[in-house]
């Protein structure tokens, strides 16, 4: 347990840092005063945890520190963490929660969002996750718009020894999808996981292309897609909300992965998404390495974000 606190302390270092390089003093075991609430308001802004929660956060501290005018930095620490975990209950996504679909069908993953949040690289590492977890998978690669992109997660299949259906740029993604919905079938694959092409949400014929693909496995299981994630770039902060419900509108989503946390200070964006959204989210992206793709734990998150030792 503590080497996944330790995963989630070090992918999110970036966004510690920028809390705790203006919150070091007010953490520490001083008293703390109405500056140093000043300074952790700048700080939960810096980070993009949203105007609703930092006013909540900041609003108990304050209520606590009117009763007690000796709290200290780690009992302040201790009730933002407790406002996260109330904000964020229940947005934790666990798959094997979801039943398996019936007639021994496949599981099918949509993976969703726009160019460059990393749906081709998470794919992958997916597949590879939920192989060390005794699952049997098959990738579906329907990214046939964007150049060597295929070639891109043929190059990680090979590399992480994975069960890959794939064309040529340029294919039917939709026919991509099909086959290899049939494949993972006739296989007796658990899952599968279909990597679409990154698409603006603003793009009326790639957002169609995109309920194409799910009209066509429909066809081999009326439920499928299982799961559609939306894989969102954690470096872009709350701004991509807006993006997350036009497509949540479109596709009626069922979960979330953020990716690239590891190189941003704005972790706390994932607070203001769920926030919003009320989607579950089910991995993060923490690193370069497929072990890097870690599940989403509140406890976690929080202890991490706060500086609070597991």
């Amino acid at each position: 347990m503590f080497g996944l606190f330790k995963k989630f302390k070090d992918g999110l270092a970036k966004t510690v840092t920028a809390i705790a390089s203006k919150t070091a003093a007010l953490f520490g075991g001083k008293p703390i005063d109405a500056s140093s609430l000043e300074t952790l308001e700048e700080a939960l802004y810096t980070a993009d945890f949203g105007v609703e929660t930092t006013e909540e956060i900041l609003r108990e501290i304050q209520d606590a520190y009117k009763k007690d005018k000796s709290l200290r930095g780690q009992q302040a620490a201790a009730i933002g963490a407790a406002v996260l975990r109330r904000v964020l209950a229940g947005s934790e996504g666990r798959l094997e929660n979801t039943p398996p679909p019936a007639n021994g069908n496949p599981t099918v993953i949509a993976m969703i969002g726009v160019n460059g949040s990393g749906k081709t690289t998470t794919s992958a590492k997916l597949a590879w996750r939920l192989r060390e977890d005794k699952k049997s998978v098959v990738l579906a690669a329907c990214d046939t718009f964007r150049a060597a992109a295929v070639e891109q997660l043929k190059t990680w299949a090979a590399r992480l020894e994975l069960d890959i259906v794939a064309s040529h740029t340029g294919a039917d993604s939709a026919a991509v999808a099909f086959d290899a919905w049939q494949a993972a079938k006739s296989r007796g694959r658990d899952v599968l996981i279909v990597d679409t092409a990154g698409r603006l949400h603003t793009k009326a014929n790639l957002m169609e292309e995109l309920a194409k693909i799910r009209r066509v496995l429909q066809k081999n299981d009326p439920g499928a897609p299982q799961h559609r994630w939306l894989v969102v770039d954690g470096s872009l902060g709350s701004n991509s909300i807006q993006q997350a419900k036009v497509f949540h509108e479109s596709f009626n989503l069922t979960g979330l992965v953020v990716t690239k946390l590891d190189g941003t200070s704005r972790g706390g964006a994932i607070v203001g998404i769920y926030r919003q959204l009320k989607l579950p989210i089910y991995f993060l992206g923490l690193g370069e390495q497929p072990e890097d793709l870690q599940p989403f734990s509140v406890d976690n998150y929080v202890k991490a974000v706060f500086g609070l030792e597991n």
